[in-house]
């Protein structure tokens, strides 16, 4: 059982960033700022896998236009806790030209891999690309892409919970925590 005990040592050696009340309260804001934007379109919304899919679940529910949907994996971190190298897994599908298309991502970190999609689908004919995330890391430095919606800033750490992962533990966290600084 060493990945019990590693997943253990990870949830004690946190702090909290963001309680479910918060996260909850976000998502409704961007509920409304998103159907508000969107209410006219029939987009096609685009999750980024893995870390996405617990915010989109909860998400998609409270918007209030119809919507196509579908996912992207494209990854920077694997099992690593630093990013590298843009790694496709699932490529944007084929359909984008001429639509609408709203990706919604966990994270906007360094902004590498966002960029890296909106771009891709820039280049597949997408007529407008929005970005929505559950967080964004406040990091003092340019992102080579900024987000239309943003749930919640957060600090510079390593965080996990709510989809995001530590090591591949705790996407199934109802708040956001973050490595104990050392």
């Amino acid at each position: 059982m060493p990945d019990l005990d590693r997943a253990r040592a990870f949830l004690e050696n946190s702090d909290l960033v963001c309680d479910e009340v918060a996260i909850q309260g976000a998502m409704a804001r961007l509920a409304g700022e998103i159907s508000a934007r969107l209410r006219g379109s029939y987009p096609l919304v685009l999750v980024v896998m893995s870390g996405a899919v617990v915010f989109a679940g909860q998400l998609l529910p409270r918007l209030r236009f119809p919507l196509d949907l579908d996912y992207v994996h494209a990854t920077r971190y694997g099992s690593a806790t630093t990013g590298g190298g843009i790694a496709w897994r699932v490529h944007p599908p084929e359909g984008v030209r001429g639509r609408t298309v709203l990706v919604l991502d966990d994270i906007l970190d360094g902004g590498e891999t966002l960029h890296a999609i909106c771009n891709q689908l820039l280049t597949q004919g997408a007529q407008q690309v929005l970005c929505a995330v559950l967080v964004e890391k406040t990091l003092g430095s340019e992102k080579p892409i900024a987000a239309d919606f943003v749930g919640l800033r957060i600090p510079d750490r390593f965080v996990f919970g709510f989809g995001m992962d530590a090591k591949g533990f705790w996407r199934n966290l109802p708040e956001i925590r973050a490595i104990k600084e050392p």
